[in-house]
């Protein structure tokens, strides 16, 4: 049986600003896309229909794909904002965010077209609103329990503010790539960014307890973490790569986008946890308070 093995990285060989460098440069380019974003829009990551209200149809169509999203831009009175095919079948999902056309006549108007209306979805701007502050406050309140669990760990200063901003930019990175991929914020894809915090969470406290609390050499430490840290965290890449490829060529798009998210934000937690987490650790370690 194939046998993965990580490898040595020989750490000596870079300073710690060196090793810090690549991923707070990355951090800074993401909260620039992010702020670019806010700017022109008023939000950090454009919100979907969960959150903005509106309407989402289910209908099938006799016709041929291209022909079959023309007919349905031609059959409402109200433009769609998005038309997503469902692989392999007729079927298509047809959404209107912050119409003013309601649910009713959006699906009347479907009938009317010759489509099959197989559901209908619709969110109030109000509830929509609402849910928005409910699910961007439970990634607050996660994230800040996260800290608050972490300097109650360590009850040290660096090490503790090394996992949190590396959990920070594991959200800050994948939220940049969905407005640059085109994915919209909903209750699903926040829930991936959940999942991101206890990913980075684990994999930086994993570290962090190897070099602190574990007796032996700074890097033979760092080794020990890493054979776990990095086998575990491209095991879950691999499983979620695979699910949002086959969401895509299924076309379910939800899973698609939570897929994506969880891909990206595993790369961005690897770089961070054994290039940024690690440097502040040598700092500490080697020339910091703990000297």
């Amino acid at each position: 049986m194939a046998r993965f093995e990580v490898p040595e990285v020989d750490y000596t060989r870079y300073t710690n600003r060196q090793l810090a460098a690549v991923p707070l440069a990355v951090l800074a380019v993401a909260l620039v896309v992010i702020g670019g974003m806010f700017v022109a829009t008023g939000a950090p990551v454009d919100p979907g229909i969960d959150f903005t209200g509106g309407t989402q149809l289910r209908v099938a169509v006799d016709a041929p794909s291209g022909q079959a999203q023309e007919q349905i831009r031609a059959a409402f009175s109200a433009t769609p904002d998005t038309i997503q095919s469902v692989q392999g079948s007729d079927i298509y999902i047809v959404t209107f965010e912050k119409s003013d056309v309601s649910a009713t006549q959006l699906e009347q108007q479907a009938q009317q077209a010759g489509f099959t209306v197989q559901s209908t979805e619709n969110v109030s701007a109000g509830f929509g609103q609402q849910t928005q502050w409910l699910a961007l406050g439970g990634v607050v309140v996660a994230f800040l329990g996260m800290s608050v669990l972490v300097f109650g760990m360590f009850r040290s200063f660096v090490p503790s503010i090394a996992v949190v901003v590396s959990a920070f930019s594991d959200i800050v990175i994948p939220v940049a790539l969905m407005n640059l991929l085109g994915i919209e914020l909903t209750l699903g894809t926040v829930a991936a960014l959940l999942m991101l915090i206890g990913y980075s969470v684990d994999s930086d406290i994993l570290l962090n307890n190897h070099v602190l609390r574990r007796s032996g050499d700074f890097y033979e430490s760092t080794h020990r973490a890493m054979r776990t840290g990095v086998t575990m965290t491209l095991t879950s890449l691999a499983a979620m790569a695979v699910m949002a490829v086959a969401a895509t060529l299924l076309g379910i798009g939800l899973l698609s986008s939570i897929g994506i998210i969880l891909v990206f934000g595993l790369a961005a937690d690897l770089m961070n946890t054994y290039m940024l987490n690690l440097s502040l650790l040598r700092w500490y370690k080697f020339e910091g308070v703990a000297r």
